[in-house]
């Protein structure tokens, strides 16, 4: 898949990332209703922000997100958004999420890509989906 170019009134930007995260102890807890739950409130942040998700997989262990951002949105901001409103909402939710110290780790991996890279990280995603 290639890119256009975003432009606005005063630049013209391709911001595409990959980001990975885990919930905390690497446990397998995004199943069945829980990770379509996650999967819908992510995609309603990201709507919210008006980021453009290019891929979306959520893992019994982690998530996958291939997304295309503003040039004033860091990778950073987009994990803490994503991560801050399935945390709040899933374990208020779902009361096993409780027994975790927390819904998600700290870390995350994070990268970008271009025109040249999408199409691999968009056939590892949909691997990792099973597709």
């Amino acid at each position: 898949m290639e890119f256009d170019y975003q432009r606005d009134e005063h630049r013209i930007h391709l911001i595409v990332y990959h980001l990975v995260w885990t919930p905390k102890r690497r446990k397998a807890v995004l199943t069945g209703l829980i990770a379509k739950d996650c999967k819908a409130r992510i995609e309603a942040k990201c709507a919210e922000q008006g980021w453009k998700i290019l891929e979306l997989a959520v893992q019994p262990d982690h998530v996958h997100l291939f997304v295309r951002a503003w040039p004033i949105t860091s990778a950073a901001e987009i994990v803490k958004e994503c991560k801050g409103v399935t945390s709040h909402e899933l374990r208020g939710k779902y009361p096993i999420l409780k027994r975790l110290p927390s819904m998600w780790t700290r870390s995350y991996f994070a990268a970008t890509a271009g025109n040249v890279s999408s199409e691999a990280i968009q056939r590892y995603i949909a691997a990792q989906k099973g597709i």
